[in-house]
């Protein structure tokens, strides 16, 4: 695992072992971020299921102005803390639950990634509470990764979906 371009290009990242653990492909990655080249200068990010950070990591490698990264697990966060060391960069850290991160976090963010377990089904709760909380900017996108198509969410469009081998991505906005 990599960071694909910015200031950190090609700096390797420190990653996990294990059946469970999935990280977000290069190739997939650099898909990614090139849909998304336009909106990270300067951008707020929310990385809600950070693990290693690399998708967070990758925002701030290419200008993102401000990345809060979030996870569940320790081990995790210990992985995010050394990528964040070897990139030279401090950053909000929170080790909570997806859900009291969104009803904790304050001001509005230009995207908001979601990489939850594959097993998960949380879009439609994360949308609902971004909605809610107005977490979005007016031209902010939320990221969610799955394994599986997504249906639509009420009061949310559709901005983007590609799907890469098993990973599937949507783009959604209000």
């Amino acid at each position: 695992m990599r960071i694909i371009a910015g200031k950190y290009r090609g700096r390797v990242l420190a990653s996990f072992q294990g059946e469970n653990i999935r990280p977000t492909p290069d190739r997939v990655k650099e898909s990614l971020f090139q849909i998304l080249s336009r909106k990270i200068a300067g951008a707020r990010v929310l990385d809600l299921f950070a693990g290693s950070g690399a998708l967070g990591l990758e925002c701030l490698s290419r200008g993102a102005g401000e990345v809060l990264f979030n996870d569940s697990s320790r081990e995790s966060l210990s992985v995010l803390e050394k990528n964040l060391r070897l990139a030279g960069e401090n950053a909000r850290v929170y080790n909570l639950d997806f859900r009291t991160c969104l009803n904790r976090v304050e001001g509005q963010f230009d995207l908001i990634f979601c990489d939850p377990p594959y097993k998960e089904d949380y879009l439609k709760e994360i949308l609902n509470t971004v909605e809610i909380r107005n977490l979005l900017s007016a031209d902010g996108l939320v990221i969610y990764e799955s394994e599986r198509e997504e249906a639509g969410v009420e009061g949310w469009i559709l901005s983007d979906s590609r799907r890469y081998g098993r990973t599937n991505i949507t783009m959604w906005k209000i």
